[in-house]
C-alpha cells in the first residue's frame, strides 16, 4: 500500500485568455484510466465546437499510466507540456483537459507550450492540491475509569480522535500517522499505566490541503 502522495482534491476549472485565444483548464482526480477517459470525454462533449481539447493524465502509485494527447495542435506543444506540469508538481491520479478556442493569432510552438502549461497550472490551482498521508486507525480498549483522561489527552494532542464506542468497556479509535504508531502506543501505555489494549484495526488516507 502506498504511503504519502500528492493529488488534487477534486474537480477544478479556470479560464485564461492569451492573444485572444481562450484556454480553459479542467482538472480532476482519476484513480483509473477509465475514470480519466470518461472525464476527457465529458469535457469534449461539453465543448464540441472547440478548436482543440488537449489532454493528459498520470495514474498509479509509480505513475505506471501516463498519456498525453495534442488533439490536433502541433506535436509536443500541448499534451506533453501539460503532463510535464503534473510531473513537476508531483501529482498522481490526476487528469487534465485544456480546451482551446482559437482567437485568430498564432502563438508558435513556444507560445503554445507556455499557454497549455499555464492553463494546466491554473486548473490545478482551482482543483486544489492535497497531500494524502497514510494513517493507521488505532483502537484503545480501556475500562471506563480511564476514559476521561484518555479522551482529554488525545483531544489535546496532534492525533485525531475518530470515534468512541461504549460497551462493557470503552474502545477509543484514533487516527495516527504510520510513522508515529510506535510512539503513540508507548504514550498510551504510559498514560494508562499499562491498563489498555492497543491495536491497529484499519488503514486510511487522510487529506491535507497543500498551500
Amino acid at each position: 500500500m502506498r504511503k504519502d502522495y500528492k493529488t488534487v482534491k477534486g474537480y477544478g476549472e479556470r479560464e485564461i485568455v492569451i492573444s485572444k485565444s481562450r484556454f480553459i483548464g479542467y482538472v480532476n482526480r482519476a484513480e483509473t484510466e477509465e475514470e480519466a477517459l470518461n472525464f476527457i470525454d465529458s469535457i469534449k462533449k461539453k465543448h464540441p465546437n472547440a478548436t482543440h481539447n488537449c489532454s493528459c493524465y498520470m495514474i498509479g502509485e509509480h505513475d505506471q499510466i501516463q498519456k498525453a494527447n495534442d488533439d490536433g495542435e502541433p506535436s509536443g506543444t500541448a499534451g506533453v507540456p501539460m503532463l510535464e506540469v503534473l510531473k513537476k508538481q508531483g501529482l498522481k491520479d490526476t487528469v487534465v483537459v485544456v480546451t482551446r478556442y482559437f482567437g485568430g493569432i498564432k502563438l508558435g510552438g513556444g507560445g503554445l507550450i507556455r499557454a497549455y502549461g499555464k492553463a494546466t497550472t491554473e486548473g490545478i490551482d482551482a482543483a486544489q492540491v492535497v497531500e494524502r498521508k497514510l494513517h493507521h486507525v488505532m483502537k484503545i480498549s480501556i475500562d471506563y475509569t480511564w476514559l476521561g483522561k484518555v479522551e482529554n489527552e488525545v483531544r489535546n494532542s496532534h492525533y485525531t480522535l475518530a470515534e468512541i464506542q461504549y460497551a462493557e468497556g470503552v474502545d477509543v479509535f484514533v487516527e495516527v500517522l504510520k510513522d508515529d504508531e510506535e510512539a503513540f502506543v508507548n504514550w498510551i501505555t504510559e498514560l494508562t499505566n499499562g491498563q489498555s489494549t492497543i491495536s491497529c484495526v484499519d488503514k486510511k488516507f487522510v487529506e491535507f490541503i497543500v498551500e
